[in-house]
């Protein structure tokens, strides 16, 4: 039976750009010393999730995809043989940017990006004045650890995206997240688990943990962590991560449970594509 040792994180901001990376390449040593094949981040990790705000100061976060961040985190994929999915603020030229995870491969390659292409704009979730929505469509990628998709945050409230990442091969899909209490609270517990078994693939969830008031003050919000993995029927691989504080979570897959589920489960068999034409009409 084969085996994808996942390693999911989530923390709060530390205040500056720079220990937040030497933060994330400290993950990334601590997960290989467990013998992690693949990790993922939470979504925007190199920085504060600026969202809650509407300044211009914060388009200083934006990165090259890829470039300099991506190069360094590719040199660490190579030297502890790990596939790294990492979330970043991209900037594509100015004025253009995007929510961006670009993916790594275990041998430090870089594979390509994938770009959030549904964007909240609602009171502390104001992503419409930093992102334009994502162009790329939902690419996967063939990692060393199996063929790989990438959904972020919001996308997970849109079933379509979660389909055509698996109609595309995904095994294992990443959702990086920066979700907080509120209204999000019951779906965070019924969405990635339905699209997991609706699709018959894993569904891997960081997620931001703890408040940023070091940054924001009054106007934080207090992320609430509980990050997790969904296994392809559904169910949680191992507990969920701490509601407050930092973790790294180190969870084993069994891969063969993708084929067991979708041959159980005749979902893609039993589509009829041909009547669903109202989905998307404009």
């Amino acid at each position: 039976m084969a085996i994808v040792r996942v390693a999911l994180t989530q923390t709060s901001w530390t205040g500056d750009e720079e220990s937040m990376i030497r933060k994330h390449e400290d993950f990334v040593r601590k997960a290989a010393a467990e013998g992690a094949q693949v990790i993922c981040f939470q979504e925007l990790f190199h920085g504060p999730y600026f969202g809650i705000v509407q300044d211009a100061k914060y388009y200083d976060f934006a990165q090259k995809v890829p470039g300099p961040l991506t190069e360094r985190f590719g040199r660490l994929a190579a030297e502890h043989h790990m596939v790294i999915i990492l979330p970043v603020y991209e900037e594509e030229q100015p004025g253009i940017y995007y929510n961006t995870a670009a993916v790594i491969d275990a041998d430090g390659t870089y594979l390509g990006k994938y770009r959030k292409n549904h964007l909240p704009h609602v009171e502390k979730f104001w992503e419409k004045f930093y992102f334009r929505p994502g162009n790329l469509g939902w690419p996967v990628f063939e990692t060393a650890v199996g063929t790989i998709g990438v959904a972020i945050c919001y996308d997970r409230h849109f079933p379509e995206g979660w389909r055509v990442l698996g109609l595309n091969g995904a095994q294992i899909v990443f959702n990086p997240n920066a979700s907080k209490p509120g209204l999000s609270n019951r779906l965070w517990e019924l969405e990635q688990p339905t699209a997991a078994a609706a699709n018959g693939y894993y569904v891997v969830v960081p997620n931001r943990v703890g408040s940023e008031s070091n940054e924001f003050g009054e106007e934080a919000v207090n992320f609430y962590g509980t990050s997790y993995v969904a296994d392809p029927q559904g169910n949680y691989v191992g507990e969920r991560g701490s509601g407050q504080d930092e973790e790294i979570l180190i969870r084993d897959l069994e891969m063969d449970l993708v084929r067991i589920a979708r041959n159980s489960w005749q979902f893609y068999r039993d589509r009829r594509p041909d009547t669903y034409a109202p989905i998307v009409a404009p």
